[in-house]
């Protein structure tokens, strides 16, 4: 059986890191003769940095599938960006303070220094600026916008898009004025071959219209030679969507986007509880 786990929501728990209860219970699966990989809409790098804290090893398909990569770090699979297609859409981001945005390369993620000295700014309002339960919940989205990338700062997202050497394999657009992203999803609607997910509602992810976690972990499936039917996956949000439609075997955790818990197959606990080992304790229950 291959079994796919997203990692924000799911494997990661309220600290952004993997309990010793899911490792080992990632542990258990593998001993078994299960293929364990990562779906995530995070790099490669940071995924793998996660891993490596704990002492796991799998396959990643990594940025909503744009990249696919093997243990021994051999990349299987890439889906980049066009740049010259999505330059407009980055330029007009740039230029509104509201919108904070990342570009992610197959090794890296870029942000504007700008963008983030003024996301952390909000994160710091007084009670006095915003009512306590909205500051709570405000510093808990911006919170969690940190901790999905390890970044690189540049003065100017030009210096990335327009040099040959840097490959854009996705984009990702945050701000809570549901409005701008809104605006910033139509534009980038309107450019023929994107798909465009999201991993919290306050963001919007831009990658290749074949770049998805149900292709990325298809392709996996298809490497290890494991039919759709031997594939399980676990996840909460709407860019787990993909992988939910093409798998045989489908856990939502408890925090889950209610469309995932509706076609689910069995709805596990809390990412800050253990989820995924309860998941996969039942799941290798079941399937045994």
């Amino acid at each position: 059986m291959l079994i796919a786990l997203d990692m924000d929501g799911t494997l990661l728990n309220e600290e952004g890191k993997i309990s010793p209860e899911n490792r080992e219970a990632i542990v258990h699966a593998q001993s078994l003769g299960h293929i364990v990989i990562i779906a995530t809409g995070r790099s490669y790098m940071d995924a793998e940095r996660q891993l490596r804290l704990v002492d796991l090893e799998c396959p990643v398909v990594s940025l909503n599938g744009a990249v696919v990569t093997l243990p021994d770090r051999t990349l299987a699979a890439s889906k980049p960006l066009n740049k010259e297609d999505i330059i407009p859409a980055l330029r007009w981001m740039s230029k509104i303070p509201e919108l904070y945005y990342e570009v992610y390369t197959e090794d890296n993620v870029y942000v504007e220094l700008d963008k983030r000295v003024r996301l952390e700014k909000l994160s710091e309002l007084s009670d006095e600026d915003v009512p306590g339960e909205l500051r709570w919940l405000l510093k808990a989205m911006i919170d969690k916008q940190f901790q999905q990338a390890s970044v690189t700062y540049v003065e100017s997202m030009e210096e990335i898009w327009s040099k040959d050497e840097y490959v854009i394999f996705k984009t990702l657009a945050f701000s809570l004025n549901r409005e701008l992203l809104k605006e910033a999803s139509t534009r980038f609607a309107a450019i023929p071959g994107l798909i465009i997910t999201a991993s919290h509602v306050n963001n919007i992810e831009i990658n290749h219209k074949d770049a998805n976690k149900g292709s990325g972990v298809g392709m996996l499936a298809a490497h290890y030679g494991i039919p759709a039917e031997q594939v399980a996956v676990m996840g909460d949000s709407y860019n787990d969507l993909p992988m939910f439609e093409m798998a045989g075997y489908r856990i939502a955790m408890g925090n889950a986007a209610p469309i995932l818990k509706e076609t689910a197959d069995f709805i596990t606990g809390n990412h800050a509880e253990n989820g995924v080992a309860e998941g996969l304790q039942h799941l290798l229950l079941e399937k045994r």
